[in-house]
């Protein structure tokens, strides 16, 4: 089983969504369920799985229903209808007792107006979930100042959240959710309240934390070039349906259907697509001219390299972090990738 498992999910929001579940599953949309009864579909026979170690990005326009998804992983919502299982366990038999522990053990959560104790420093805001499951303090301290320095905030522990900027104090949600050391991370729009350069330092941090860490994390977000920069698979939502699942390079060159395609037919692909996705394995990579390579890393944007590739019209080495060749790109494949509408 996968480590998330969303099993037909209705989320149905009114006085008695029960009696109008019957009508959902029968077809009724969400505009003919709100003017025949008053009540609101969030979420419509939505089933997902996330793998472990994968960053799954859920994405779509406000009322679409990400948010509500994502909180029916840790049970902040209860569904309607359907099942939720994280590590094997259905979330919807815990008692309140149970559900409290295991939000505890099992999963972090990182909000998009940082959730901050603005009376608490940085390390206290960090260790606040350890401090929560009784972690004595030397050890709690240790363990946060580890987090905060990895976040990049070394210097800052001392300081209290209005002293710092809302990129800071954003990292300082970061750095909390890992101090817990969950296998499970909640990002819920996390870096919508970050300007643009901020945001895409954030982006890269995280890029860079997840290479080492290998969490499950779930993130919520409306902006299609970050659900491309960060998901491993991409989850789009209309209206409370799950319109297309995929990896980021399937969403871009084989759109579902005309909501996704308007969704991607700006996106700038060099920006979003990585060396690994488009490269030929060495096993099937046939007639690559190996005296004319230049080395480029798996994870590595096109937009990093392709300046390069062009100016010297080159082949591309796809070599893994250590160093050890995964595959070749060739001009001609590259070309063929950007040319696609």
């Amino acid at each position: 089983m996968s480590k998330i498992e969303i099993n037909n999910i209705y989320k149905i929001f009114g006085p008695t969504p029960g009696t109008v579940l019957e009508n959902v599953k029968a077809g009724a949309t969400k505009e003919e369920v709100l003017d025949q009864t008053g009540h609101t579909v969030g979420l419509d026979n939505v089933s997902i799985s996330i793998e472990e170690g994968e960053t799954f990005v859920c994405m779509g326009l406000s009322g679409s229903g990400k948010s509500t998804l994502i909180r029916h992983i840790n049970r902040l919502i209860d569904p309607t209808d359907g099942e939720v299982f994280v590590n094997g366990q259905n979330v919807l038999d815990l008692s309140p007792e149970e559900l409290l522990e295991f939000r505890k053990k099992n999963m972090s959560m990182v909000f998009q107006r940082f959730g901050l104790f603005p009376h608490r420093t940085v390390i206290d805001n960090v260790g606040y979930g350890l401090e929560m499951q009784g972690i004595a303090e030397p050890e709690r301290k240790k363990t946060a100042m580890e987090k905060i320095e990895a976040v990049g905030l070394n210097g800052f522990e001392n300081q209290y959240p209005s002293q710092l900027s809302g990129g800071m104090q954003q990292r300082v949600g970061l750095a909390r959710a890992l101090a817990n050391d969950t296998d499970i991370m909640l990002m819920d729009e996390a870096f919508s309240a970050l300007d643009p350069l901020i945001r895409s330092d954030m982006q890269k941090q995280l890029i860079d934390l997840q290479s080492e860490l290998k969490k499950t994390i779930v993130f919520i977000t409306h902006d299609l070039d970050e659900s491309l920069r960060l998901g491993d698979h991409i989850g789009i939502l209309n209206h409370g349906k799950l319109v297309q699942v995929g990896a980021p390079v399937d969403i871009i060159m084989n759109p579902a259907d005309e909501y996704v395609k308007a969704f991607v037919k700006d996106v700038n692909r060099t920006k979003v697509i990585k060396a690994k996705t488009i490269m030929q394995s060495k096993e099937n990579a046939n007639g690559v001219d190996g005296k004319n390579l230049i080395k480029v890393k798996e994870d590595q944007f096109i937009d990093e390299f392709l300046p390069q590739v062009i100016g010297t019209n080159s082949n591309c080495e796809v070599v893994d972090k250590n160093g050890n060749t995964k595959g070749y790109i060739t001009n001609k494949e590259l070309q063929k990738t950007l040319s696609k509408s």
